[in-house]
């Protein structure tokens, strides 16, 4: 049972996350259906940059910067969707979903080049950090704390201060809402836009590292994230948009993730003789189920997904 506690709080981790990113992004009136792809370019840079760190680096150093170069990845993947959606008025559905095919793919393609450059023999899409990894992990005698952890709690923390409680989280929340009036009040509805779009990227990073830091030491990128950027969206859905529900939902769906990794640790579960197959697909059905139930009851911001025209009243 605490290895299905430690794996739901670092699922939830993730989720809480990415799902923060993707509200800030809806909250602005940008809808970022580019999740799953920006969580994967994030963990990109986040890889590449613990693969190149000095043999003996500190601790402290390799966090730092391996949070860093994802954040920065993830920012600058996330401005391809704010160019072609806040300046071009480009579908953000159809955008969104270009970015998530083009992440993965674009990711595999790079890191086959690096490794073949390194290593002619080398055509794989796998980054290695075994001891960088070290830097992220605590045990607690069998319990394993990762710090991510730690990072979804005080971003969540922020995130609910930054919407409610500070200038910036109004007006933004209100170019979602009314950009007209917004523009109406001297608020430039483009930079709030942006603003939400890049804190996505920023938050989408992060849980792109923490996604591929979770359980094994080297990540594969031809398998993405499996999913998670669109699990995050349900969270968020769930959450009505709101941080503590997000992360209430992002708890829920973790349990449901975690359960694909330790039900066989699991006396009852594991005599049930369920293939584990359907423990992966847990979180994705009951994602299906949450959402069919609550759907007609959610509230997304009014003009979410509608791109911004200050001729329009």
């Amino acid at each position: 049972m605490l290895l299905l506690l430690q794996y739901t709080l670092i699922f939830a981790s993730i989720l809480t996350l990415v799902a923060l990113g993707g509200c800030f992004s809806e909250h602005s009136g940008v809808i970022n259906l580019g999740l799953e792809g920006i969580m994967v370019i994030g963990a990109l840079g986040g890889a590449l940059m613990m693969r190149n760190m000095p043999a003996g680096s500190p601790a402290f150093v390799i966090v730092l910067l391996t949070l860093l170069a994802a954040v920065v990845f993830g920012m600058a993947y996330s401005s391809l969707l704010a160019v072609a959606c806040i300046n071009f008025k480009a579908d953000q559905t159809i955008v969104g979903t270009a970015l998530n095919m083009l992440g993965t793919a674009a990711a595999t393609v790079l890191v086959k080049a690096i490794n073949t450059a390194a290593d002619p023999n080398n055509h794989s899409a796998t980054i290695e950090y075994v001891e960088q990894k070290k830097a992220f992990i605590h045990y607690f005698g069998s319990f394993e704390f990762n710090w991510f952890m730690v990072i979804a709690v005080v971003i969540l923390v922020l995130a609910w201060m930054t919407l409610y409680k500070t200038k910036f989280g109004l007006r933004l929340m209100a170019c979602g809402e009314h950009p007209q009036a917004a523009d109406s009040v001297g608020i430039n509805v483009y930079k709030m836009r942006w603003s939400g779009v890049l804190i996505s990227g920023l938050l989408g990073g992060l849980g792109g590292i923490c996604y591929i830091l979770a359980g094994v030491s080297q990540w594969q990128f031809e398998y993405g994230v499996a999913g998670f950027g669109f699990l995050a969206l349900a969270v968020m859905i769930f959450g009505q948009w709101k941080p503590w529900r997000i992360a209430l939902a992002a708890l829920l769906f973790g349990l449901f993730r975690a359960l694909s990794n330790v039900y066989f640790g699991i006396g009852f579960l594991a005599a049930l003789n369920i293939p584990g197959t359907v423990y992966n697909m847990m979180p994705y059905i009951v994602s299906l189920i949450v959402l069919a139930l609550t759907s007609k009851k959610s509230r997304a911001p009014k003009a979410e997904g509608i791109p911004y025209d200050k001729g329009m009243r």
